[in-house]
């Protein structure tokens, strides 16, 4: 049984765009396909499938390292999503590699090894999405060192 069920409705305005609305106040957005299938006027869906994994892992960072009440502010998230035909000819996406950065040095940080060892495993998206399409996560601080 579920403890939670999110809603999204979708209706196509035309072609292969489609407005997506959500519950409660949450603005609705158009996703469409890019040329030749749509005009390109939204995210497509491998956009939106890259951003809620990228999402999902930075708020599940940030939130792994204000528990132990450190200010890692800005982070960012760079998704890159593989797209290509798998053994039976069809499109799909290949694999996805997610580069997040701190916005502060390692050294500025504490319990850093510690959060980096976990807060993948709490990202509901990611491990979702993981089952079927391998994700590589990498993190770095703002100084461009690769801590994971």
């Amino acid at each position: 049984m579920a403890d939670q069920v999110v809603h999204v409705s979708l209706s196509q305005q035309q072609d292969y765009q489609f407005k997506v609305a959500f519950e409660g106040d949450v603005p609705a957005l158009l996703a469409d396909e890019p040329a030749p299938l749509g005009q390109g006027q939204g995210p497509s869906p491998v956009q939106l499938l890259a951003a809620a994994v990228g999402n999902c892992l930075s708020d599940s960072l940030l939130f792994a390292l204000r528990k132990f009440k450190q200010q890692p502010e800005p982070l960012s998230c760079q998704v890159r999503a593989e797209v290509g035909r798998n053994s039976e000819g069809r499109v799909r996406v290949l694999a996805i590699t997610a580069d997040l950065r701190l916005g502060v040095p390692a050294d500025q940080l504490q319990h850093l090894d510690r959060v980096l060892s976990q807060f993948e495993a709490f990202c509901t998206v990611t491990q979702s999405v993981g089952q079927g399409i391998p994700i590589t996560v990498r993190v770095s601080d703002a100084n461009g060192v690769v801590l994971k």
